[in-house]
């Protein structure tokens, strides 16, 4: 687990915007796409869709950010974030998600993994629920 450091600080690949690309895709390292892609991506590294990107494809990694939108399925190994931008059009398997408000999912989630015990579901709150005045404590 990386501390302080964002997957994005270190990319070792990079697709640019206006690239189009179909195929098999499978890396080593951080990749970051900003282009258009149709395939299948494999990598037990991290992933990241830039804003910009449309990607078509099922995925298989260890870590994914996605800022732009991708339809397919996507099994992650160990986190899935998915930014303010991002959006995600099928269904995804991973231990750990997070979304920030205003990222979309459509799709099914699951979240088993070989411990279930160690499952976590990250969650930034917003403005409205951090008041003490909308707090539920019955249910």
């Amino acid at each position: 687990m990386r501390f302080g450091l964002k997957a994005s600080d270190s990319v070792s690949g990079f697709l640019d915007k206006g690239t189009n690309m179909t195929g098999e895709l499978e890396f080593a390292g951080t990749l970051r796409i900003d282009g258009n892609f149709h395939g299948s991506i494999t990598t037990a590294d991290t992933l990241i869709i830039g804003e910009h990107a449309i990607v078509h494809a099922d995925i298989r990694v260890g870590d994914i950010e996605i800022h732009g939108q991708v339809f397919g399925t996507i099994l992650a190994k160990r986190r899935i974030e998915i930014s303010v931008s991002g959006r995600i059009h099928g269904d995804i398997l991973t231990p750990v998600l997070s979304v920030t408000p205003g990222g979309m999912l459509d799709g099914r989630i699951g979240m088993a993994n070989d411990r279930p015990e160690q499952t976590t579901i990250a969650a930034r709150a917003t403005a409205a629920e951090e008041t003490p005045n909308t707090r539920q404590d019955q249910y």
